[in-house]
């Protein structure tokens, strides 16, 4: 396989794993403002608390990231997923606030 068609399937890869964390979030979201914390509520802050300890271990750098590098010469931030730039430019930012303000959501639901 050639480095482009490579490169390619991990971007490939990669956006599919940002959709799926897309769903889990908006998901979490609805579980939280429509007072339904289930079992999947839990799964779901798992998996995103483990993605971010992937990220911190690795320096906020995603391992798919490390993986195209091998592939790809660019600097561009979207140069290993099919986002918009400012998108991939972004995007631990954007996501950071995102998961913030479900916790402000889900502490404010609950109570406390």
């Amino acid at each position: 396989m050639k480095d482009h068609h490579k490169l390619n399937f991990i971007k490939t890869i990669h956006t599919i794993i940002w959709l799926f964390f897309n769903v889990t979030l908006f998901y979490l979201f609805y579980e939280v403002f429509n007072n339904s914390i289930s079992h999947l509520f839990w799964a779901g802050i798992g998996i995103i608390l483990l993605e971010c300890l992937i990220l911190v271990s690795l320096k906020w750098t995603c391992p798919l990231t490390i993986l195209a590098r091998k592939y790809s010469a660019s600097t561009k931030e979207n140069f290993d997923i099919y986002l918009p730039l400012w998108v991939a430019k972004h995007n631990k930012t954007i996501y950071s606030i995102l998961f913030a303000l479900l916790v402000i959501a889900y502490i404010w639901k609950i109570g406390f």
